[in-house]
Protein backbone atom coordinates (compact mmCIF):
# COMPACT_ATOMS: atom_id res chain seq x y z
CA UNK A 1 0.00 0.00 0.00
CA UNK A 2 1.54 3.35 -1.01
CA UNK A 3 2.27 5.71 1.84
CA UNK A 4 0.12 8.82 2.01
CA UNK A 5 2.97 11.15 3.03
CA UNK A 6 6.54 11.02 1.71
CA UNK A 7 9.43 13.06 3.11
CA UNK A 8 12.50 14.12 1.15
CA UNK A 9 15.47 16.28 2.12
CA UNK A 10 17.23 18.38 -0.50
CA UNK A 11 20.66 19.58 0.55
CA UNK A 12 21.69 22.96 -0.77
CA UNK A 13 25.08 22.80 -2.51
CA UNK A 14 27.84 24.28 -0.40
CA UNK A 15 31.62 24.41 -0.62
CA UNK A 16 31.71 24.08 3.17
CA UNK A 17 29.42 21.09 3.69
CA UNK A 18 29.57 20.01 7.34
CA UNK A 19 30.93 16.53 6.65
CA UNK A 20 32.19 16.21 10.22
CA UNK A 21 28.67 16.63 11.60
CA UNK A 22 26.37 15.29 8.86
CA UNK A 23 26.62 11.78 7.45
CA UNK A 24 24.47 10.62 4.57
CA UNK A 25 23.41 6.98 4.33
CA UNK A 26 24.73 4.96 1.41
CA UNK A 27 21.12 4.23 0.40
CA UNK A 28 20.34 7.98 0.17
CA UNK A 29 17.50 7.48 2.62
CA UNK A 30 19.03 8.42 5.95
CA UNK A 31 20.87 11.26 7.67
CA UNK A 32 22.90 11.09 10.86
CA UNK A 33 23.74 14.32 12.68
CA UNK A 34 26.29 14.55 15.49
CA UNK A 35 27.21 17.66 17.47
CA UNK A 36 29.94 18.12 20.01
CA UNK A 37 28.79 18.69 23.56
CA UNK A 38 29.02 22.31 24.61
CA UNK A 39 31.57 22.92 27.40
CA UNK A 40 29.09 25.34 28.91
CA UNK A 41 26.95 22.34 29.86
CA UNK A 42 29.30 21.43 32.71
CA UNK A 43 30.76 18.07 33.64
CA UNK A 44 27.36 16.38 33.72
CA UNK A 45 25.81 17.22 30.38
CA UNK A 46 22.91 15.04 29.26
CA UNK A 47 21.87 17.16 26.29
CA UNK A 48 21.20 15.24 23.11
CA UNK A 49 23.96 15.46 20.51
CA UNK A 50 23.08 12.71 18.03
CA UNK A 51 20.07 12.39 15.74
CA UNK A 52 19.20 9.86 13.03
CA UNK A 53 16.47 10.38 10.44
CA UNK A 54 14.97 7.88 8.00
CA UNK A 55 13.50 9.46 4.87
CA UNK A 56 12.07 8.53 1.51
CA UNK A 57 15.00 10.17 -0.22
CA UNK A 58 18.02 12.40 0.33
CA UNK A 59 18.65 14.67 -2.66
CA UNK A 60 22.31 15.63 -2.42
CA UNK A 61 23.86 17.52 -5.35
CA UNK A 62 20.64 16.77 -7.22
CA UNK A 63 19.58 18.60 -10.38
CA UNK A 64 16.14 20.14 -10.83
CA UNK A 65 15.21 17.25 -13.11
CA UNK A 66 16.28 14.68 -10.51
CA UNK A 67 14.29 16.46 -7.80
CA UNK A 68 11.19 16.56 -9.97
CA UNK A 69 11.49 12.89 -10.87
CA UNK A 70 11.85 11.86 -7.24
CA UNK A 71 9.29 14.17 -5.64
CA UNK A 72 6.64 15.29 -8.10
CA UNK A 73 6.38 13.21 -11.27
CA UNK A 74 4.37 10.33 -9.83
CA UNK A 75 2.18 12.70 -7.81
CA UNK A 76 1.23 14.65 -10.95
CA UNK A 77 0.40 11.36 -12.69
CA UNK A 78 -1.88 10.42 -9.80
CA UNK A 79 -3.51 13.86 -9.86
CA UNK A 80 -4.39 13.28 -13.51
CA UNK A 81 -6.04 10.04 -12.40
CA UNK A 82 -8.26 11.93 -9.97
CA UNK A 83 -6.30 11.79 -6.72
CA UNK A 84 -5.53 14.89 -4.68
CA UNK A 85 -1.87 15.67 -4.18
CA UNK A 86 0.15 18.30 -2.34
CA UNK A 87 3.84 19.22 -2.39
CA UNK A 88 4.99 21.30 0.58
CA UNK A 89 8.46 22.82 0.59
CA UNK A 90 9.69 23.67 4.09
CA UNK A 91 12.92 25.32 5.21
CA UNK A 92 14.53 28.40 6.65
CA UNK A 93 15.09 31.61 4.70
CA UNK A 94 17.71 31.10 2.01
CA UNK A 95 17.44 27.31 2.04
CA UNK A 96 16.34 27.17 -1.60
CA UNK A 97 12.55 26.73 -1.37
CA UNK A 98 11.72 29.16 -4.17
CA UNK A 99 14.42 27.72 -6.42
CA UNK A 100 13.13 24.20 -5.83
CA UNK A 101 9.49 25.08 -6.47
CA UNK A 102 9.74 27.62 -9.30
CA UNK A 103 13.39 27.57 -10.32
CA UNK A 104 15.49 30.10 -12.16
CA UNK A 105 14.83 31.59 -15.57
CA UNK A 106 18.35 31.40 -17.01
CA UNK A 107 18.02 27.96 -18.62
CA UNK A 108 15.36 25.31 -19.09
CA UNK A 109 17.28 22.86 -16.89
CA UNK A 110 16.86 25.29 -13.98
CA UNK A 111 13.07 25.16 -14.06
CA UNK A 112 11.53 24.10 -10.76
CA UNK A 113 8.70 21.81 -9.76
CA UNK A 114 5.77 24.09 -10.70
CA UNK A 115 6.70 24.80 -14.36
CA UNK A 116 7.72 21.17 -14.84
CA UNK A 117 4.38 20.03 -13.42
CA UNK A 118 2.56 22.37 -15.79
CA UNK A 119 4.47 20.89 -18.71
CA UNK A 120 3.68 17.33 -17.60
CA UNK A 121 -0.03 18.09 -17.20
CA UNK A 122 -0.42 19.46 -20.72
CA UNK A 123 1.78 16.79 -22.28
CA UNK A 124 -0.24 14.03 -20.60
CA UNK A 125 -3.57 15.70 -21.42
CA UNK A 126 -2.64 15.74 -25.11
CA UNK A 127 -2.19 11.96 -25.00
CA UNK A 128 -5.63 11.24 -23.55
CA UNK A 129 -8.15 9.74 -25.95
CA UNK A 130 -11.85 10.65 -25.65
CA UNK A 131 -11.16 12.53 -22.41
CA UNK A 132 -11.49 16.30 -22.10
CA UNK A 133 -9.06 17.81 -19.60
CA UNK A 134 -9.75 21.31 -18.25
CA UNK A 135 -6.88 23.15 -16.55
CA UNK A 136 -7.45 26.09 -14.21
CA UNK A 137 -4.76 28.11 -12.45
CA UNK A 138 -4.86 29.90 -9.10
CA UNK A 139 -1.93 31.37 -7.19
CA UNK A 140 -2.41 32.03 -3.48
CA UNK A 141 0.14 33.35 -1.01
CA UNK A 142 -0.32 33.02 2.76
CA UNK A 143 1.86 35.49 4.67
CA UNK A 144 1.52 36.56 8.30
CA UNK A 145 -1.90 34.87 8.41
CA UNK A 146 -3.07 37.03 5.51
CA UNK A 147 -4.33 35.64 2.18
CA UNK A 148 -3.04 37.18 -1.04
CA UNK A 149 -4.40 36.38 -4.49
CA UNK A 150 -1.35 36.95 -6.68
CA UNK A 151 -3.52 36.78 -9.79
CA UNK A 152 -6.37 38.97 -8.55
CA UNK A 153 -7.74 40.80 -11.61
CA UNK A 154 -9.59 43.58 -9.79
CA UNK A 155 -7.28 44.64 -6.97
CA UNK A 156 -4.01 44.54 -8.86
CA UNK A 157 -1.40 41.87 -8.56
CA UNK A 158 -0.41 40.98 -5.02
CA UNK A 159 -2.93 43.17 -3.20
CA UNK A 160 -4.43 41.76 -0.05
CA UNK A 161 -8.08 40.84 -0.39
CA UNK A 162 -9.95 40.75 2.90
CA UNK A 163 -12.74 38.80 1.18
CA UNK A 164 -10.59 35.68 0.81
CA UNK A 165 -11.80 33.08 3.30
CA UNK A 166 -10.87 29.44 3.78
CA UNK A 167 -14.05 27.36 3.54
CA UNK A 168 -14.95 23.69 3.85
CA UNK A 169 -17.57 22.63 1.34
CA UNK A 170 -19.01 19.46 -0.16
CA UNK A 171 -16.04 19.17 -2.56
CA UNK A 172 -13.42 19.81 0.11
CA UNK A 173 -11.48 22.77 1.44
CA UNK A 174 -11.30 25.82 -0.82
CA UNK A 175 -10.62 29.57 -0.64
CA UNK A 176 -13.73 31.64 -1.22
CA UNK A 177 -13.02 34.62 -3.47
CA UNK A 178 -9.79 33.24 -4.97
CA UNK A 179 -9.59 33.96 -8.70
CA UNK A 180 -9.51 30.96 -11.03
CA UNK A 181 -8.04 31.27 -14.52
CA UNK A 182 -8.76 28.68 -17.24
CA UNK A 183 -5.79 27.98 -19.51
CA UNK A 184 -5.66 26.02 -22.75
CA UNK A 185 -1.91 25.50 -23.27
CA UNK A 186 1.38 25.39 -21.41
CA UNK A 187 2.61 28.82 -22.48
CA UNK A 188 -0.52 30.48 -21.13
CA UNK A 189 -0.13 28.73 -17.79
CA UNK A 190 3.56 29.72 -17.55
CA UNK A 191 2.59 33.31 -18.31
CA UNK A 192 0.28 33.31 -15.28
CA UNK A 193 3.10 31.86 -13.19
CA UNK A 194 5.31 34.70 -14.42
CA UNK A 195 2.66 37.28 -13.44
CA UNK A 196 2.28 35.74 -9.99
CA UNK A 197 6.04 35.83 -9.45
CA UNK A 198 6.10 39.47 -10.50
CA UNK A 199 3.43 40.20 -7.89
CA UNK A 200 5.38 38.34 -5.23
CA UNK A 201 8.80 39.75 -6.20
CA UNK A 202 7.99 43.09 -7.91
CA UNK A 203 11.60 44.29 -7.90
CA UNK A 204 12.99 41.22 -9.64
CA UNK A 205 12.82 40.32 -13.29
CA UNK A 206 11.75 36.83 -14.29
CA UNK A 207 11.12 34.96 -17.50
CA UNK A 208 11.22 31.42 -18.77
CA UNK A 209 13.75 30.39 -21.39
Amino acid sequence: TPRQVLAFVRIKPSSHFAQDMIKLGSDNKSIDISLQKSPRGGIVNNSQTDWSFRLDGVLHDASQEMVYGAVAKDLVCQALQGYNGTIMCYGQTGAGKTYTMTGASSEYRNRGIIPRAIQQVFKSAAEFLNILVTVRISYLEIYNEGLFDLLAPALGRGCKDNQLVVMDGPRGVYVKGLSIHPVSHEEEALHLLFEAREAKFPLQSHGWG
